[in-house]
């Protein structure tokens, strides 16, 4: 790799205009591509097969009113007072006209569904007191009907009496007939009161039928009325736009026809606040906070190469990179469904990434020019020996982020695939068009002062000592303690995404949150859908009233719900749905526990019933369980691909070691940090942090992808300068602190540069773009300036030579990639080069 790698960077110096002409037709040919096959971008995170999608897909076929996206508007009076009928009327009007909008299947206006259940509970009442009065007809009916037994009993008993008497006496037959008559008379009257008691009976027992059904009803339209529309001070209304379409398929410039049409409404008096899920907003890819990391990383560069030339090559490789590689990934956008930070990850790592690649291979470069070497010969070689170190650090970053396709999670794998080919890029514009611009900018890369003065390249060891053991043994317990202290808030982390509270204070998708918690309760912000699978077909209106009152009056004892309004019953006359909102918010704990809790009620009814749950809410966890299930496997491959790499790389066991535990180390610290902050408010006013919560759910897998792959880069590049002493002949020791001290300032420029780069990214607008970038800074942080500075030489130094030791079985069979490139500078020596023995170790 090292000798083709020669070869590709004294071509590129060579055909530098081609090399340049090339990257720029790639670059136009990534962004025609974007706009000719791009699409729209997306806030929502969604994972097909969980419970919630399942429900949802439920709700589709079982109930379609019911199904499709839902979006809230928040109509509040700007002086608290309450909604006049005229700003009434016209907020009816105004949901109206957006229920005719393409897209958009209904509307529902507040008032109305406030009056129709108002409306609904009279006419329960009305029900309710002309079945009180049919009770009385009813007691009446049978008062006279048992009356009338009486009678007939007595008269019974009279002409029982004279027949008896008549019989006796011997009376004629004549006389005898004439009772028989009477009897005839007796007997009619008889059947006459039995049909009047059947009739009696068959009026009580449509009468209790009517009554449970009313009772029924009643219990219904109650629990309907208790999720109100229209706030107890009259102030507010929340009106609901259902789309034809989930959100997440909504066409955007639909939603955005919609979203335009309640911001430029102009109801005297009151303020329209828009939901999250009307104006999820894609966030800015590049604002001042980048560019303030951007000009941090200018300013490192200038300080290290010492010339605007040199600090501007960097630059330029990482913009033409991020350039290509973002806009050939968003082309993609078109054809599947891409969130809104995917792409901005890619320019987080791309330009990181790629300023690094390049100071490293320029960087090697000046040296050698320094050294008197020839200045094609000196680009070949800094490209062979530096830029094999870059292949090999960029392959480990993409395979990191590859993996994230293992984890079966589809936007996880679509971003670490996004993450990987500006990571790809990065590399192959380090190593071709970094030599061309080299070639072009011959020895201008070089302060003046430095032109002309050679200081001849060495490989000697001569004055150089090793650290005392107690140094080693005390930097690597304060960097270990350190780090574990910074891990202790990760105990408490949990995960979730981002809500309306969550969202920039300046936000209409902020204020409406804010707004319907204090008027509504919070749990106005989270409302479930819940699915009762009765088992059963309810063949009568009143056997599916009675089955959501059953239902519906379990889950409204529930301690964590507010209230409960039923939906109905579906097409197949078996499941019955209900909309529930819970006390608290969308992010917290009771309802995250309320929903487990849902799920599992279904042996309460004691006949086989099956409960699901949906909602934005129920999604939300159901995606940041899966997620959060999937961290330890996917930390377990990563750490295992680190300790193959490292093996591959130094030849070793033990630094592949203490490299993945170093790495875990530095991964838990910023899972900490970030517990702390984002989750606990600790800085929250430094950091912008208005509304602490969960931390988002799929940012510890990025972070170990990401992180893991800049912590091997660091560690190839600090510790192969130790095995390169070593390999020349430098005792272990020595070979740490030599290795040590021509790294660090390359290493150091290139964390400050990652750092300043990422944390760029921490100012967002976006929530989720900030944490991502605040993890990004602060691993980079602990693990670049702890791990690899100070712990890592430490240790290195108390293994001493046992550090390099491997079993001679496993050194047979490793093939040796020589990542220091030592083997190249052995074939392609240029200036003569030193190679003293230290005086001991």
């Amino acid at each position: 790799m090292a000798e083709l790698l020669y070869r590709l960077g004294r071509f590129s110096a060579r055909r530098a205009w081609l090399v340049i002409v090339a990257w720029l037709l790639a670059l136009a040919l990534a962004v025609g591509a974007f706009l000719t096959f791009g699409g729209t971008l997306t806030s929502t995170v969604t994972i097909p097969g969980t419970p919630t999608s399942e429900v949802a897909d439920t709700l589709a076929e079982e109930f379609p009113a019911a199904s499709g996206g839902a979006a809230v508007v928040a109509f509040t009076t700007d002086n608290d007072s309450p909604l006049t009928q005229a700003q009434r009327q016209e907020i009816s009007d105004l949901l109206e006209r957006a229920g005719e909008m393409p897209g958009v299947r209904e509307t529902v206006d507040p008032f109305a569904t406030e009056e129709a259940v108002e409306k609904g509970l009279e006419e329960l009442a009305d029900g309710r007191k002309k079945l009180e009065a049919g009770e009385k007809e009813l007691a009446k009916g049978e008062k006279e009907l048992e009356a009338g037994r009486q009678r007939l009993e007595s008269g019974q008993a009279q002409l029982d009496g004279a027949r008896a008497a008549l019989e006796a006496s011997g009376a004629p037959a004549a006389q005898l007939a004439q009772l028989d008559a009477q009897q005839a008379q007796l007997d009619a009257a008889r059947d006459e009161l039995d049909a009047g008691a059947a009739k009696l009976e068959k009026g009580r027992e449509e009468l209790e039928a009517n009554r449970d059904l009313i009772e029924d009803s009643t219990a219904v339209t109650e629990m309907a009325a208790e999720v109100r529309q229209v706030s107890e001070d009259e102030t507010t209304a929340l009106g609901t736009v259902m789309f034809d379409k989930p959100v997440i398929e909504v066409d955007v410039d639909e939603k955005a026809d919609v979203a335009e049409l309640f911001t430029d409404a102009d109801i005297e008096g009151v303020d329209i606040e828009l939901s999250n899920d009307m104006v999820q907003a894609i966030p800015e890819v590049f604002g001042p906070g980048e560019a303030v990391g951007l000009a941090v990383a200018a300013l490192t560069l200038f300080i290290m190469l010492g010339t605007f030339v040199g600090a501007g090559l960097p630059l330029i490789n990482a913009l033409l990179g991020v350039g290509v590689g973002v806009a050939g990934s968003m082309a993609l956008s078109g054809t599947v469904d891409m969130m809104s930070v995917t792409p901005v990850l890619g320019l987080m790592l791309g330009l990181a990434v790629g300023i690094d690649y390049s100071l490293f291979i320029i960087n090697r470069h000046k040296t050698q020019m320094r050294g008197g070497m020839d200045l094609h010969e000196s680009i070949g070689l800094a490209n062979g020996t530096s830029g094999n170190a870059v292949v090999f650090a960029g392959a480990t970053v993409v395979t990191a982020l590859a993996a994230l396709n293992i984890t079966g999670i589809g936007f996880l794998g679509l971003m670490g695939t996004v993450g990987a080919i500006c990571v790809v890029v990065a590399v192959l514009i380090a190593v071709t068009m970094t030599p061309a611009l080299l070639s072009l900018t011959g020895h201008r890369v070089l302060p003046k002062r430095q032109r002309g003065t050679i200081v001849p390249l060495s490989h000697s060891t001569t004055g150089t000592k090793p650290m005392r053991t107690s140094r080693a043994v005390l930097q690597s317990l304060v960097g270990i303690g350190v780090l574990v202290v910074l891990a202790i808030p990760a105990l408490d982390m949990r995960l979730g995404l981002p809500d309306g509270s969550s969202q920039p204070e300046d936000s209409s998708a902020y204020r409406a949150h804010t707004v319907t918690e204090e008027k509504f309760g919070a749990g106005m912000n989270a409302p479930l859908l819940v699915v009762a699978d009765m088992r059963r077909t309810l063949d009568t209106d009143a056997e599916g009233m009675e089955a959501q009152a059953e239902v519906g009056t379990a889950l409204r004892e529930l301690d964590d719900v507010d209230a409960v309004a039923p939906i109905g019953v579906s097409d197949s006359r078996e499941l019955v749905a209900f909309q529930v909102v819970p006390s608290e918010g969308p992010n917290s704990v009771a309802t995250e526990q309320l929903v487990h809790e849902l799920r599992g009620m279904g042996w309460k009814f004691g006949t086989g019933i099956e409960i699901g749950v949906a909602g934005n809410a129920s999604g939300n966890i159901d995606v940041s369980e899966q997620l959060s299930d999937s961290l330890p496997g996917y930390l377990a491959l990563v750490v295992g691909l680190s300790l193959v790499i490292m093996v591959l790389a130094f030849r070793s066991i033990l630094v592949p070691l203490t490299a993945a535990l170093g790495f875990v180390l530095s991964l838990f610290a910023t899972f900490g940090a970030l517990t702390a902050i984002f989750q606990w408010g600790w800085l929250a006013d430094l950091f912008g942090i208005h509304a602490p919560g969960p931390i988002l759910s799929f940012l510890p897998v990025i972070v170990i992808g990401i992180l893991f792959g800049l912590a091997m880069d660091y560690q190839l590049f600090l510790v192969s300068g130790m095995r390169e002493a070593y390999v020349h002949d430098a005792p272990s020791r020595v070979a740490v602190q030599r290795g040590f001290k021509a790294g660090r300032v390359v290493v150091t420029a290139a964390a400050i540069i990652m750092i300043s780069v990422f944390a760029g990214f921490v100012f967002s607008h976006d929530a989720m773009i900030r944490s991502i970038g605040f993890a990004l800074a602060f691993g980079v942080l602990v693990d670049a300036f702890v791990i690899r500075m100070l712990v890592i030489p430490g240790v290195m130094h108390l293994l001493g030579d046992k550090a390099w030791w491997m079993p001679k079985w496993l050194d047979r069979i490793v093939p040796n990639v020589d990542v220091e490139g030592a083997a190249l500078e052995r074939n392609h020596p240029g200036p003569a080069m030193e190679h003293e023995e230290p005086a001991g170790a």
